[in-house]
């Protein structure tokens, strides 16, 4: 069998295994009375005239125990008091357990007063559901008759009164105390604490992935259904002054738990009913609005808005019930198992809220908690498997992402080597291309020299071609060793120019600036290389020029290159400003990105050039150098 289906076979289980944790404790009865116990069900009751504790002297009227007064006074808001009595043969120790008084009470035996809420008057005390256990003894104990009085103060409008008082034996009564207060206190402040601790847990859930509203509406009703089961537990109507105000706002919270719990079950569903959720909205929005304009009206119409509340309490679980029924999702199924207990639970402990079932305990208390371990246990049944779904995802996605990955590698690999097949081609070509037209042109000028006049050609032209030969080479392989680094290539033209012009008597003055780290490439670095070379050598012969300045630096715009000599201009010299050497430099200068300016005259001639550098240019900026080699 797959994990998938044993997990799905455990879910199934769920609402069994709860019902059985819950029906263990809850239908266990409470510990019987025995021989050595007795219920006083018989009892007296009077009004209280005023707000004083001045016992009744007439107005006694029998009742029977649990006795609620409010039908019997309607109009009576105030104390009632209750007077029992039994009779016991001696003065051994006796219990005397009150279930509880609605709302606060203050017990007397025998004239002494034992036992009182702190507050008879409003504000009202609130210890309305917590059972009382008090030990008598001599001489408060009598042998014979003995009296009770029991002073209970609240709102007729609020099913006010006396439930059962048992005297006996304190070992028979202790354990029926004390399931009691299992039932009545313990059990809520479990209820109260697990609420609010599952409202933080799936808040959290819900802040981490708000797409998915389930979890923060869950909250919301754990957190309002948190803040409801405190009205069984206070025992004064803080923050409020008033009993009718705090009953009012037990009321919201219930609507608001109710509403919240309504919309919870929609998403849980999958399920969007924009009609029903703006009626859900504006009931508690009319309750907030009651609760804050009116709250005494609201207090004493609490029973309305209570069956409000829990029309929707009820109203959301029987349409999930069924909305269940019609699906094949297995977590809905297990969760309207889980909503089961509570319905029933509920509708009993309504019946003693509304007075209709007298005695019994609140099942509630006992079904709320193993319910709320059901719920969130699909809920997180349900993160986790969006999450294994997620995982599971993000496991296939990096398995995507790896092959394409690999498969990216490859090609860029590919490309790479065909990359530098190509470069390597380019270079080669590049380099026939620059021997061809430079080397390659004056070889062959100098061979068709020679045939045509080989007597007529001197030494020294041959040799002139062969330096001019070398020179050019030399440009080539300066062009393509190295790093390309252009300050190392004019370093290199620099020193073979200082050779060369030294030796005829011409002083040279370079200034270069900038242009360390720019790397032209190797086409446009041989053209600049080229075009100096052409100045220099121009210069040198035919300018009769004593001195030159060679000037390359790098500004904002790019490069700028300058070569000045102090000979007699163009004209005077027999260079043509449009002769086949210049328009050499102008081409290259054109390949270069700028425009050759050449200005000539008696004082000498200036040859300019700008041009842009290419971002793969960019260079550092670096210092200046400026030296001037000896004449």
């Amino acid at each position: 069998m797959t994990p998938a289906r044993l997990r799905l076979r455990a879910l199934y289980r769920l609402p069994l295994l709860l019902l059985a944790l819950v029906l263990l404790p809850a239908c266990a009865p409470a510990p019987a009375p025995t021989d050595e116990t007795r219920r006083l069900t018989h009892a007296e009751a009077a009004p209280a005239a005023g707000a004083g504790d001045a016992v009744p002297s007439a107005g006694w009227t029998a009742v029977e125990l649990p006795d609620a007064w409010g039908e019997r006074w309607p109009g009576h808001d105030g104390s009632v008091w209750y007077r029992l009595r039994w009779t016991q043969p001696d003065t051994r120790p006796t219990a005397l357990l009150v279930d509880h008084g609605t709302f606060a009470g203050a017990v007397s035996v025998n004239g002494v007063r034992l036992a009182s809420d702190a507050s008879l008057v409003e504000p009202l005390s609130r210890g309305w559901l917590q059972p009382g256990f008090l030990l008598l003894d001599a001489p408060v104990l009598r042998a014979g008759e003995n009296e009770v009085l029991v002073r209970v103060a609240g709102h007729a409008a609020f099913r006010p009164g006396l439930a059962e008082v048992r005297v006996g034996d304190p070992a028979a009564l202790e354990p029926l105390y004390r399931f009691r207060l299992v039932d009545r206190v313990h059990l809520h402040v479990a209820d109260i604490g697990m609420r609010l601790v599952l409202a933080a847990l799936f808040a959290a859930i819900w802040l981490s992935r708000r797409q998915d509203a389930v979890y923060g509406w869950f909250a919301l009703s754990q957190l309002a259904g948190g803040i409801y089961p405190y009205y069984f537990l206070a025992v004064s109507p803080w923050p409020f002054a008033d009993t009718r105000v705090w009953f009012a706002w037990v009321a919201v919270f219930w609507i608001l738990s109710a509403a919240a719990q309504a919309m919870f079950l929609l998403r849980f569903a999958e399920q969007r009913r924009p009609a029903l959720e703006r009626i859900l909205g504006y009931a508690c929005l009319l309750a907030l609005t009651a609760a804050t304009v009116a709250p005494q009206w609201m207090g004493l119409q609490r029973d309305g808005w209570v069956l409000l509340g829990t029309s929707i309490y009820f109203g959301g679980i029987f349409w999930f019930l069924w909305q269940a029924l019609r699906s094949p999702a297995t977590e809905q199924k297990v969760m309207a198992g889980c909503l089961l207990l509570p319905v029933l639970a509920s509708g009993h402990d309504y019946a003693l809220f509304m007075g209709w079932n007298q005695g019994g305990p609140w099942l509630l208390s006992w079904t709320s908690v193993m319910t709320l371990i059901g719920i969130a246990f699909v809920l997180s049944h349900r993160f986790a498997r969006a999450r294994r779904r997620i995982e599971a995802f993000n496991a296939e996605l990096q398995q995507e992402v790896e092959s394409a990955t690999a498969r990216l590698g490859e090609t860029l690999r590919r490309e790479h080597a065909a990359a530098l097949a190509h470069e390597r081609a380019d270079e080669r070509l590049r380099l026939v291309r620059d021997l061809h037209d430079g080397f390659g042109g004056t070889l062959v000028a100098a061979i068709h020299r020679l045939r045509q006049a080989p007597a007529a050609t001197s030494t020294a032209e041959i040799v002139d071609v062969l330096r001019r030969m070398r020179e050019d080479l030399r440009l080539v392989i300066d062009s393509t060793a190295g790093d390309g680094d252009l300050a190392a290539m004019l370093a290199n033209l620099r020193h073979r120019a200082d050779m060369l012009l030294e030796g005829i008597g011409i002083a040279v003055d370079w200034r270069i600036e900038g242009v360390d780290g720019v790397h032209l490439g190797g086409a446009r670095s041989l053209d600049l290389l080229r075009l100096l070379q052409e100045a220099l050598t121009n210069a040198g012969r035919h300018s009769g020029a004593r001195s030159l300045q060679v000037s390359v630096v790098r500004g904002d715009a790019g490069l700028h290159v300058l070569v000045r000599d102090d000979g007699h201009g163009l004209a005077d010299s027999g260079r043509a400003v449009t002769g086949t050497g210049m328009a050499s430099m102008r081409l290259r200068a054109a390949r270069l990105g700028g425009e050759l300016q050449v200005a000539s005259g008696p004082a000498g001639t200036l040859l300019q050039l700008d041009f842009p550098l290419l971002e793969v240019d960019e260079p550092p900026v670096s210092g200046m150098t400026s030296e001037k080699s000896p004449a």
